[in-house]
C-alpha cells in the first residue's frame, strides 16, 4: 500500500497536515508527532472535538476536518482502527490528497474507500520516523 518512495514523496510535497486524535498530554505519541511536525515546518491542524476551542501547542484545536479552510495535503490519524474508518470518511469529504494511519492504526478497508477515491494512503507508519530515516527534505528546509 505504501513504500518508501511513496511514502518520502507524500511527506516531501505536504505543507498543511490536520493531525485527527491531537492530545494536549506531552506524554502521548499524538503530542510529541505533532511537535516533531511543527519543528519541521508544516503547518498542523490538530483535530479533537472534546479540545475544540483550544490550543495544543500554540495551534488552534478544530472539531472536525471541514473547520480548515484551506487544501488538506495529508491527514494524520491517531485514532484506533475503528475510528479510524470515520476519520479516513471525512478526509475524502473534505478533499483531502492523504491519509496516514499512525503505526499500529490498521484498517485496510477505510484505506481501500481512501484509495478509490484518489488519495494516497500510508498506514501502519509515523512520520515521526520516516522524515529522518527516508531523508525527507521538509517545508522548513525548502525556504
Amino acid at each position: 500500500m505504501s513504500n518508501a518512495d511513496t511514502i518520502k514523496q507524500l511527506l516531501e510535497s505536504a505543507n498543511t497536515i490536520a493531525l485527527v486524535g491531537a492530545s494536549d498530554k506531552p506524554h502521548r505519541a499524538s503530542y510529541r508527532v505533532m511537535a516533531f511536525l511543527l519543528e519541521q515546518g508544516y503547518t498542523v491542524w490538530p483535530i479533537n472535538p472534546a479540545k475544540a476551542g483550544g490550543e495544543i501547542l500554540g495551534q488552534p484545536v478544530l472539531a472536525s476536518l471541514a473547520d480548515i479552510n484551506e487544501p488538506i495535503d495529508m491527514v494524520d490519524i491517531f485514532r484506533n482502527a475503528d475510528a479510524a474508518g470515520d476519520a479516513v470518511d471525512e478526509a475524502i469529504a473534505v478533499g483531502a490528497r492523504a491519509v496516514w494511519l499512525q503505526l499500529g492504526v490498521i484498517n485496510p478497508t477505510a484505506a481501500q474507500r481512501a484509495q478509490a477515491a484518489g488519495l494516497t494512503v500510508v498506514m501502519d507508519h509515523c512520520p515521526k520516523i520516516e522524515i529522518p530515516l527516508l531523508g525527507v527534505t521538509t517545508p522548513a528546509q525548502r525556504v
